[in-house]
């Protein structure tokens, strides 16, 4: 009872904020939307971060998490996107899919075309796996071939593999996403001429890209430079990251190719145009276990920070896509701490960026691609642990659940082998749920012991720079690629661009006139 006691002062300690609070609070919103105006300029740079399977459970839990981390009930911290001054919701689904894959979700927003489950920059015309379909295909480019094509320096920066569905989405055209190597390639592809993924980049014009995915780089005989025991993957014999540094240098670009932290950490910027890192065989660490890794490799924030200075270095501008590809990762295997603290490391990067950039001058978008099927669940109190047991009420049976948990995956098997063992639940009462590797509960089993799915409920883009503003209401995914082609001048929004070379949108014009006829009649 004496517990019950002091955990109930506790809670209304930190929940007690009177009337007083919220409309304090409320005014200070209120003022500081009523003062706002649309920024009009033309965007000089543009950078699109996504969180891959950062859905709003995702970002809602993990700003909890983030206020925990710090001592804080958590409720009321806020992650460094939610003070965009534009959001808006994304319809997610693929063209023949109600719930979307990473690389028709990929395609749609960075072109602004949807298109089928598993293509990579061709519209639905394309047949799913069928290379000779190609031929007839019609093919869709991403904001970062406009911007290369307007003279702007681009990158991709990513903590899964840099051949994946969402970095190739930005570079490639493929039938199929899985297509990362020649040795991913069908009969049928390598017949009909199919390029794979990776051979594709390296004959892009992008000037930064890190990430993961050696073995799509290297021979399959060719022993990795970080796990002996593993090899290289390609069966055509090529050494992919030469090619690019040849094909670089050829041009007269000053290009490096990196692997580990200490040669990340060596890099001159100054006098690097051009960079290539791939720090692990397949996707990099985990952010918690990144000070683990054998070679050591940079963090998201760090990678972002050094693509945007040698990018920065255009007069032209830049656009460079950054994706937390590690939240996606998490959410399948069920484990929420990796989600959780993957969009973390996500928002550190942004951060890192929005030190960098001028939003004057540059359009900085946060969105996710799909989401995934965690539920936060229970009516946990105020405070209460977001990776722990809800505390009040328990179960039906008896038994304590934890907040989060997932509608399918992995965490089935334990809960199946409970039941059959002890026909209930499995009883939580001393579980570490907030241990880093705690597989959440789900409910449903999958075909042959499938990992969790993606969901597919809308996602949040959140935007600050030019032409924010155009991202508002409950928009179709590929509405994204439109805003971000539209407020730099690419493709084929540039009615609206012959001040193109001023920071000053032309709505402002008028404005200025006055002022300077103002100025004039006093002196």
């Amino acid at each position: 009872m004496r517990l019950y006691i002091i955990l109930l002062l506790l809670i209304t300690r930190v929940t007690a904020q009177p009337a007083e609070h919220w409309k304090s609070l409320g005014q200070d919103v209120l003022r500081e939307a009523l003062n706002r105006r649309p920024n009009e300029n033309r965007a000089k740079n543009v950078v699109i971060f996504l969180g891959d399977g950062m859905d709003i459970i995702t970002t809602t839990a993990s700003r909890i998490y983030k206020g925990q981390l710090k001592g804080n009930t958590g409720e009321e911290e806020i992650l460094v996107w939610e003070t965009f001054p534009h959001v808006a919701l994304m319809k997610t689904y693929n063209t023949d899919y109600q719930v979307a894959d990473s690389a028709g979700t990929a395609t749609a927003f960075l072109t602004g075309s949807k298109t089928k489950f598993e293509i990579v920059g061709f519209d639905e015309t394309i047949e799913t796996g069928n290379c000779l379909s190609e031929r007839t295909a019609t093919k869709v480019y991403s904001i970062i071939d406009d911007g290369i094509a307007e003279g702007k320096s681009t990158g991709v920066v990513t903590t899964a593999r840099v051949t994946h569905a969402t970095p190739a989405a930005a570079y490639a055209h493929s039938p199929r996403r899985y297509w990362e190597s020649d040795a991913d390639l069908t009969k049928e592809a390598k017949m009909n001429g199919c390029i794979d993924i990776a051979a594709q980049l390296v004959e892009h014009d992008l000037q930064v890209v890190m990430g993961g995915g050696r073995k799509s780089f290297f021979p399959e005989n060719i022993t990795d430079i970080e796990n002996p025991e593993k090899s290289g993957k390609r069966k055509d014999g090529r050494f992919l990251t030469q090619e690019w540094l040849d094909r670089k240098r050829d041009a007269g670009i000053r290009a490096k190719y990196i692997w580990n932290e200490e040669e990340f950490d060596a890099i001159d910027v100054e006098n690097t145009d051009a960079l290539l890192g791939l720090f692990e065989r397949s996707h990099m660490q985990y952010e918690k276990n990144r000070a683990k890794d054998v070679a050591g490799e940079p963090s998201l924030a760090e990678m972002t920070e050094k693509a945007i200075q040698i990018l920065s270095k255009n007069e032209e501008g830049f656009v460079l896509l950054v994706e937390g590809g590690r939240i996606d990762h998490g959410h399948h295997e069920g484990v929420a701490h990796s989600a959780l603290t993957e969009t973390i490391a996500l928002e550190a990067a942004v951060e890192k960026a929005l030190e960098l950039v001028n939003t004057e001058d540059t359009l900085v978008i946060v969105t996710a691609d799909h989401a995934h099927v965690m539920s936060m669940a229970g009516y946990p109190t105020r405070g209460n642990p977001i990776l722990g047991l809800v505390d009040v009420p328990m179960g039906d049976d008896g038994l304590p659940y934890t907040t989060l948990a997932y509608m399918n995956g992995y965490g089935f098997r334990r809960v199946n082998e409970s039941f059959h063992e002890n026909g209930m639940r499995p009883n939580l009462t001393g579980v570490r749920t907030d241990d880093p590797s705690y597989i959440q509960d789900a409910l449903v089993p999958l075909y042959e012991d499938w990992e969790e799915t993606h969901g597919g409920q809308d996602v949040a883009a959140y935007a600050i720079g030019p032409m924010a503003h155009l991202l508002h209401g409950v928009q179709e995914q590929s509405y994204i690629g439109h805003v971000m082609k539209y407020a730099a001048c690419l493709g084929d929004n540039k009615d609206h661009c012959q001040n193109a070379g001023s920071i000053l949108a032309p709505a402002a014009l008028p404005i200025l006139l006055v002022s300077i006829i103002a100025l004039l009649s006093r002196s």
